[in-house]
């Protein structure tokens, strides 16, 4: 419990079994349930997460290897069926720092967003970041922001927190599957009006391997084209009592 909120994690998790038990170890005591899901691996991730010991841990798997966004969305059923109030995603190779987590859930707390992303460029560390990985996020968050409106800085940033009711109202089983799913989501969230919001978060490069590669981009651009021309579609419903058009700026946290 944090701030009188329960509080869940959710881990997409797949060929982790290194990392993840390093990552489960770190999470916060108040966090009340942690979710992982394992997306088909072949290293024992699942049994390395269970050998963590903690009872706070349920695992999820999945039998053939579906994506990481299908793990997520796979993981946010679970936290709905358990009376969470709020549902947080780090990812199972340690590359999220667990100290960043209160600023995720500030905005959540105050009732200023449904929605919160880390923004690794906007931390005092971000030159952390590998130059080319820098400007790819740059870009990618430019396209995003042209084909959603919102005013995000690192769309790519899989750190995130989301109210339990924002998550309910959403069509999670419409969420893209693989790469791409941080952009989707966003587009979704702006399609049915949601404050979304950005704070710094540190971002890390150790001994963690990016799974991130340069066609993914590709990749990438296609689900922001998708989600935007299917945005466009005339008599495209939209979710009852949100403005049309509406636009939301970043937290103060992130400025």
């Amino acid at each position: 419990m944090h701030r009188g909120l329960a509080v869940a994690v959710v881990v997409p998790a797949y060929g982790e079994a290194r990392l993840l038990p390093r990552m489960l170890r770190r999470l916060p005591a108040w966090v009340d349930a942690v979710y992982v899901v394992d997306d088909a691996s072949d290293d024992g991730t699942a049994e390395a997460a269970l050998a963590v010991g903690d009872p706070r841990l349920r695992v999820v798997r999945h039998s053939v290897n579906r994506g990481v966004g299908a793990a997520i969305a796979t993981g946010y059923a679970a936290a709905l069926a358990a009376p969470a109030d709020v549902v947080a995603v780090m990812a199972g190779d340690d590359q999220m720092d667990p100290g960043d987590l209160p600023s995720l859930l500030a905005p959540l707390a105050d009732g200023r967003a449904d929605h919160v992303k880390g923004d690794r460029l906007a931390h005092p560390e971000a030159r952390r970041m590998p130059l080319a990985r820098r400007a790819g996020t740059r870009f990618l968050a430019g396209v995003t922001r042209a084909a959603t409106g919102l005013r995000v800085h690192d769309s790519q940033c899989g750190y995130t927190a989301t109210t339990a009711a924002c998550l309910r109202a959403l069509p999670l089983d419409d969420l893209w599957p693989r790469y791409g799913y941080p952009n989707d989501l966003l587009a979704l969230l702006a399609r049915g009006g949601f404050r979304v919001a950005e704070v710094p978060v540190r971002p890390v490069y150790a001994d963690e391997a990016s799974g991130l590669r340069p066609w993914h981009v590709v990749t990438i651009l296609a689900v922001i084209a998708r989600r935007w021309g299917a945005g466009r579609a005339p008599g495209r419903p939209r979710r009852a009592g949100a403005p049309a058009g509406a636009r939301f700026g970043r937290s103060p946290l992130a400025e």
